[in-house]
C-alpha cells in the first residue's frame, strides 16, 4: 500500500482572495489535477487542509476513485511542515508521497520512482537544484511525522529540518532528469502562472 498526501492548507497570499487549491485550471480545479495524477501512483489519498477549505475541496474531488480522507490543521497557519505532519498522521500506508496542491504537472512515474528509492530508508527527496523539493517527496509516514513534530517543538519551521533526523536518500538533478522533466516540480502561485499553465492543458 502506498499513500498520497496533498498539502493544501497554506494561504495563497500571492494568488489574491480566493483559494488557489480549488481555482480552475483549464476548467478543472488545480487540486483535482494533482489528485488525478497522484492517484496513478498510490492506493490511498489524504488531503491536509484547513477546516474552512473542506467543502470546496470535497466538491473538487467528488467522485474521485480514491475517496480522499481529510486531515485538518488543528492550528492553521503553522507552515508546510505542520501540514505534512498532520497529513502523514492520517495515512494507513507505511510510505506516503507528499505533494503540494499547486504542482499540477506532478509526474506519477517519477512518484513511483521515489517510492522505489525510499524503500528501506525513511525518505527519498529530490534536489533538482540547490533546494530540496520536500513537497514532492516520499517519506516513511511515521518517521517523518515524528521528525516534523520534533522540529516544531524545537521551534524550527524550515521544511528541510525534519530530514536531518531521518535516514534519507537524495535524488540529484541528473537522476531526476533521467526519470522526468523539471516540470513535475512546477508550482503555480500567481494568476499569471495559472494562465500560462492553463494553455498547456
Amino acid at each position: 500500500m502506498r499513500a498520497g498526501t496533498i498539502v493544501a492548507g497554506g494561504r495563497s497570499t500571492r494568488f489574491g482572495d480566493s483559494d488557489k487549491a480549488t481555482a480552475g485550471l483549464a476548467g478543472t480545479p488545480m487540486i483535482r489535477r494533482v489528485a488525478d495524477r497522484l492517484a496513478e501512483a498510490v492506493d490511498e489519498l489524504v488531503v491536509n487542509c484547513r477546516e474552512d477549505q473542506v467543502e470546496a475541496i470535497e466538491a473538487a474531488l467528488s467522485d474521485h476513485n480514491l475517496d480522499p480522507t481529510f486531515a485538518l490543521d488543528e492550528d492553521p497557519d503553522q507552515g508546510p511542515m505542520a501540514g505534512i505532519a498532520t497529513g502523514l498522521g492520517a495515512v494507513d500506508s507505511e510510505y506516503a508521497a507528499v505533494v503540494a496542491c499547486d504542482m499540477p504537472f506532478v509526474d506519477p512515474t517519477f512518484v513511483d520512482y521515489l517510492f522505489e528509492r525510499a524503500a528501506s530508508h525513511e525518505a527519498a527527496v529530490p534536489r533538482p537544484d540547490e533546494w530540496f523539493q520536500t513537497t514532492q517527496a516520499v517519506y516513511h509516514a511515521e518517521a517523518m511525522r515524528t521528525a516534523c513534530r520534533r522540529a516544531l517543538e524545537r521551534g524550527e519551521h524550515k521544511v528541510v529540518e525534519p530530514l536531518f533526523d531521518l535516514d534519507y536518500v537524495v535524488v540529484e538533478r541528473e537522476d531526476v532528469l533521467e526519470h522526468t522533466s523539471l516540470d513535475t516540480f512546477k508550482n503555480l502561485n500567481t494568476r499569471e502562472e495559472f494562465e500560462a499553465a492553463a494553455e498547456r492543458f
